[in-house]
C-alpha cells in the first residue's frame, strides 16, 4: 500500500473479501508495523463479511447494485441460502446488456473459487466469451470450445439436453430426491423455456414435484 501511494499519489484502500465471520473480524485489524512504542505503520483494511453484507433478496438490486449483489453472492457462499442467492442474482443480470452480464458473471465464478457453490453458478452462466483469460473459466472454456469444434449439428437438442441435467445436478448437489419419474421427464423434455422455468425452480424448491407446479 505504502508502495502504490508512493508510485502514484493517489489513495489506496485495501479491500479484503471473507466468506467467514471470525476471519472477517481478524481481517480487519488493524495491522501495525512497530518499533517498540513507535508505530510506523497502521494497516486498516476495509473488510466484507458474511456480518456486513446483505444477503441480496431481490433480484432488482442486483440490475441497480451489480457489485453488491456479486459480494454478497460470494460472501455468503458458505450459508446454506447460497444457491437461491446465486439464482436471485443470475435473474437479475438478464436486464443488463451481453457486456455487463458477460464481466460479472465472469467476475463471480472467479470469485467462487474453490467454493461448493461454484459449479452451481457455471450451471447458471449463458455467455461464451471472457474477460479474464487464463483462468479457466466456463466462458473461456466455451469460447475456446466453439472456435475448435465451430457450430454443431443439432445446437437445440444439445442445449436442451444440457439444461435437463443442469437441472438434475443442481436437484442432486442439493440434496433433493428425484423419483425415476421425475428424472425420465426432464431428460426428455426438449422446450427450452419450460426447461429453463424448471432450472429456476430447482434453485429453491423444497422436492421435485415443486419443478411442476401450476402444469
Amino acid at each position: 500500500m505504502a508502495y502504490l501511494h508512493a508510485k502514484f499519489r493517489l489513495p489506496v484502500l485495501l479491500v479484503v473479501v471473507c466468506r467467514n465471520g471470525p476471519t472477517a473480524s481478524w481481517a480487519a485489524g488493524p495491522f501495525e508495523s512497530r518499533v517498540g512504542t513507535w508505530a510506523t505503520q497502521v494497516t486498516r483494511p476495509f473488510v466484507l463479511g458474511p456480518d456486513n453484507v446483505p444477503e441480496i433478496t431481490d433480484e432488482s438490486l442486483v440490475a441497480r447494485e451489480p457489485a453488491l449483489a456479486a459480494f454478497s453472492a460470494i460472501v455468503h457462499s458458505e450459508s446454506q441460502n447460497a444457491p437461491a442467492i446465486l439464482g436471485m442474482v443470475a435473474r437479475g443480470m438478464r436486464s443488463f446488456d451481453k457486456a455487463t452480464a458477460k464481466y460479472w458473471c465472469e467476475w463471480l465464478e472467479v470469485g467462487l473459487e474453490n467454493t461448493p457453490v461454484q459449479e452451481t453458478w457455471r450451471e447458471l452462466e449463458k455467455m461464451v466469451a471472457t474477460y479474464f483469460p487464463g483462468r479457466g473459466t466456463l466462458f473461456e472454456e466455451t469460447y475456446l470450445e466453439g472456435k475448435a469444434e465451430g457450430i454443431a449439428e443439432g445446437k437445440a437438442e444439445g442445449k436442451a439436453e444440457g439444461k435437463a441435467e443442469s437441472i438434475l445436478s443442481v436437484l442432486a448437489k442439493r440434496g433433493i430426491d428425484i423419483p425415476q419419474a421425475t428424472r425420465d421427464r426432464i431428460a426428455t423434455c426438449t422446450d427450452l423455456d419450460t426447461l429453463t422455468l424448471w432450472f429456476d425452480r430447482s434453485l429453491t424448491a423444497a422436492d421435485a414435484a415443486e419443478l411442476f407446479a401450476g402444469e
